[in-house]
């Protein structure tokens, strides 16, 4: 990866880091005040489905703070190394907890009839989804321990060659 390609993703994500803080700090407080005044419908859920929303957002935030990490390895070509396991078991677990905020959300969501029942299971849906990128990212964890240990191996045949020669 070019470090064009870098740069852009990085502006990239800043902006998006800058809009979850401008989430947290000013629509939250209003999905607050709508819900305290949606009626005693959502009186009781309030609190909780206020703190799965920022904990969600927190969840996310992690994730690109880890993203950034890796980049700034790749950057450096220090990606193919054990530190880089630390950053993505990170993002798994982020993206893990996502998945059971939102499973937490349906189910504060479900009960009563102020929610129609076809949202919950969007949500269920989507609970369903972010459990399955979470999956992938295990899967690319994999990939990533097979090149760390290519690459060392690549690194001691090398070793080896300049001994012979």
């Amino acid at each position: 990866m070019g470090n064009p390609t870098i740069l852009v993703l990085r502006i990239l994500m800043s902006g998006v880091l800058a809009g979850t803080v401008f989430v947290q700090a000013v629509m939250v407080p209003l999905l607050g005040v709508d819900l305290s005044e949606a009626g005693p419908d959502f009186a009781a859920i309030r609190v909780p489905v206020l703190l799965v929303v920022l904990l969600g957002i927190v969840t996310f935030q992690v994730t690109l703070i880890c993203v950034w990490r890796l980049l700034t390895m790749v950057r450096r070509g220090t990606v193919f190394s054990a530190a880089a396991f630390r950053w993505v078991d990170i993002i798994i677990g982020a993206v893990a907890a996502a998945a059971v905020l939102t499973v937490v959300l349906g189910c504060l969501l479900a009960p009563g009839e102020t929610v129609a029942p076809g949202i919950v299971l969007l949500i269920g849906g989507i609970a369903v989804t972010i459990a399955g990128v979470a999956l992938v990212v295990v899967v690319m964890r994999a990939l990533l321990a097979q090149a760390v240990a290519t690459d060392a191996r690549a690194r001691d045949l090398r070793s080896q060659l300049d001994e012979v020669i």
